[in-house]
């Protein structure tokens, strides 16, 4: 998980919770670090049992489209964006989620 601080939202920040498909340990080191250096987020905690990824971040820098669309790059669907099959065919075999439709 990568935080600075309480993990409660800040004045100014937004936290939202939503669904990132992924396996296993590695998944949630690719994922969380896919937003570690990311201006404006603040925290990302991925949960492995139910596949949900909790973000505190600050929506006047950056937007939920956005991170999304960083978790997507590094592989991983989300309920809203997919990631390509070619970066997605890159993942580790244990990585390798089932996709959904």
């Amino acid at each position: 998980m990568i935080s600075c601080g309480s993990e409660a939202p800040q004045e100014g920040e937004t936290s939202k919770v939503f669904t990132v498909y992924g396996n296993c340990g590695m998944c949630e080191k690719t994922i969380e670090g896919s937003l570690s250096d990311v201006e404006g987020v603040r925290s990302a905690d991925w949960n492995k049992e139910d596949d949900q990824l909790t973000v505190i971040f600050s929506s006047d820098v950056i937007s939920l489209d956005e991170i999304k669309q960083k978790v997507a790059d590094v592989g991983y669907d989300s309920d809203s964006h997919r990631a390509t099959d070619e970066v997605y065919n890159k993942l580790p075999g244990c990585c390798q989620y089932d996709r959904p439709e």
